[in-house]
């Protein structure tokens, strides 16, 4: 079967079976909402992820009650709740929704204290990536795909920006030709001149994932600046993230393009790379023609005049919006404003839950 047949035999089976189930066992109807909480978990089952045993732990409660904390913070996510308390409240509060988690009685909730430590080992463990990896493989990677688009989008966080190190000032360079005999220092390797030749996360180790400083243009040529970090996303036509990379929020867009995209072509086939002005550099190019991919990236003038895109590029290069609108819903719907944890490892999982709930819930849109 192709993906959209998979999904809907997945469906049918939820609502014809599952449902009805649910509701007799219950003797409550679901809501629209948890009926759509419902069949993302059961696309993404991250409960099927979460760690058999705590490292330090030898006693205390039992596994299932980890699994039910990893539903709920998927949950959090698709109800976009702000915080782990109001999460909590809504599980006292709403008896399907904590059923749905896999708590039985009000009584099973943990406590705040419980789920800041679950999330911690959750983070820890690189839940939110291994899972979003399975899914990528398992729905995506027998699919051939037309167009991958690449973008960023900032992410706020609550924490103290990490203060960069001063550069120290290179020795002017001498003027013109040198003399006959002489010996000049080679010009230092650019990091995109290394990231042509280097594995993905050799390159994905060199830059830097600490809470910093941002500064960019808006849609009206205004400059933003935040604190916080950077997500890059690559995206395929149905708005589904197929690699994701969180990076600090000083990091230029050009200096990730080249590990996302052998990431990326390690995990699905596609054809077109759509990338905007702040990816046009010439190694980008190369490494993605050298990939069997075709760039179409948006020229920065540089203060010169440039040639348009031909009409059938323009066309294709129209298609770079799925980026845009899967940052929106990340922001808007799925957690993406409300970052409350501090440090690389617990904010990649936070945005990374609404990853997955996104992902799952674009593969529900395309049978509906």
């Amino acid at each position: 079967m192709n993906l959209r047949e998979t999904i809907s035999w997945l469906m049918g089976t939820i609502q014809r079976s599952l449902f009805p189930y649910i509701e007799e066992c219950w003797d409550t109807v679901l809501t629209e909402k948890q009926k759509q909480l419902v069949q993302i978990l059961e696309i993404v089952q991250v409960e099927r992820f979460v760690p058999k045993k705590a490292a330090n732990q030898w006693m205390g409660r039992k596994v299932l009650e980890r699994q039910a904390i990893a539903r709920a913070f998927v949950s959090k996510m698709v109800y976009n709740y702000p915080t782990t308390c109001s999460l909590i409240t809504a599980l006292q509060e709403t008896p399907n929704l904590r059923k749905i988690c896999g708590f039985e009685k009000k009584s099973d909730i943990p406590s705040e204290a419980t789920f800041s430590r679950a999330f911690q080992e959750f983070a820890a463990s690189g839940l939110g990536d291994r899972v979003h990896h399975l899914l990528v493989e398992t729905n995506l990677q027998s699919e051939l795909l037309g167009h991958i688009s690449r973008d960023s989008t900032a992410i706020e966080g609550r924490e103290k920006p990490v203060s960069k190190p001063k550069k120290e000032k290179a020795a002017p360079r001498k003027r013109g030709r040198p003399a006959r005999g002489e010996i000049r220092e080679p010009q230092p390797e650019s990091r995109l001149a290394r990231q042509v030749t280097q594995e993905a996360q050799e390159s994905l180790k060199e830059i830097p994932g600490v809470c910093d400083v941002g500064v960019k243009k808006n849609s009206q040529g205004y400059q933003e600046i935040w604190i916080g970090y950077k997500l890059h996303a690559d995206v395929n036509d149905c708005g589904i993230p197929v690699s994701v990379v969180l990076t600090s929020a000083s990091v230029h867009d050009s200096q990730v393009a080249i590990p996302l995209m052998k990431i990326t072509s390690s995990k699905v086939d596609y054809l077109y790379d759509l990338m905007d002005s702040a990816y046009d550099a010439q190694p980008i190019y190369e490494v993605s023609r050298g990939l069997g991919h075709v760039p179409l990236i948006d020229k920065n003038p540089r203060g010169r005049e440039i040639l348009p895109m031909a009409h059938h590029e323009a066309v294709r290069y129209n298609e770079r919006t799925v980026s845009e609108r899967f940052n929106s819903r990340l922001k808007e719907e799925l957690g993406g404003k409300n970052v409350r944890v501090r440090g690389h490892e617990e904010v990649k999982l936070h945005l990374m839950l609404g990853v997955i709930a996104l992902f799952a819930d674009q593969l529900i849109k395309l049978v509906s």
